[in-house]
């Protein structure tokens, strides 16, 4: 397996290519591919967050847990899917929440957050990687601790980078981060299981804004 990768993130995360979990990692995928299993994003997309987002451009951070399932959902990049793909739940409810903050919002013809990536937001899975159809399947085979790495290389190089932290597995990673470095916004997951419980009405994007504009850095155009 080959790995592509933007040039500040792979000096970064040099060391942890050479740990034996991240081999494993390798090891496992390149089995699982020669045993005709469906692997999600595909090879070339599995890190399409670090890749579009250099570490010295993080102004955000939005933390899922593992990419979409279904078939070409996923593409590197937490809760965006590709353009021609059916609008999923829990995206569908982050414009919706998007839509309370700014009532001029219209959800746009493609359901990509690449734009977002683009101007700073890191969507980063904690792991990125899964099997068609069967939903935490590579839970277990080392990417969180590269993620995690991710995670803890960011709240030292970096300062006052804002983490959404939405449901209890992303809040799960708020002990990776230093408080006194970095803004920390909570809130529910948006999936329709949860969403209602406060996700709606977090006030998270326009809160975003809010903070960089303070500071005087560009704000996002979600």
């Amino acid at each position: 397996m080959n790995i592509q990768l933007e040039a500040s993130w792979k000096e970064t995360l040099a060391w942890e290519f050479e740990k034996t979990y991240f081999q494993d990692i390798k090891s496992f995928l390149v089995s699982e591919i020669q045993a005709w299993k469906i692997i999600y994003p595909h090879p070339k997309n599995i890190f399409t967050a670090l890749n579009i987002c250099p570490l010295h451009a993080v102004k955000v951070v939005i933390l899922g847990q593992d990419p979409y399932h279904w078939e070409w959902q996923a593409h590197g990049l937490s809760f965006s899917v590709q353009d021609g793909i059916k609008l999923p739940p829990s995206l569908r409810n982050i414009y919706k929440e998007l839509k309370l903050e700014y009532p001029d919002f219209q959800i746009p013809e493609s359901w990509s957050l690449t734009h977002w990536a683009e101007q700073g937001v890191l969507l980063l899975n904690s792991i990125l990687t899964v099997e068609s159809g069967n939903p935490a399947s590579h839970s277990r085979i080392g990417w969180e601790i590269f993620t995690d790495a991710i995670i803890s290389e960011l709240s030292l190089r970096q300062t006052w980078i804002i983490f959404l932290l939405w449901g209890s597995f992303a809040r799960s990673k708020k002990t990776l981060i230093d408080p006194s470095r970095h803004h920390i916004l909570e809130a529910p997951h948006p999936s329709p299981f949860s969403a209602h419980s406060w996700f709606f009405g977090c006030g998270h994007f326009t809160r975003v804004n809010e903070i960089l504009a303070e500071r005087g850095e560009k704000e996002i155009e979600w």
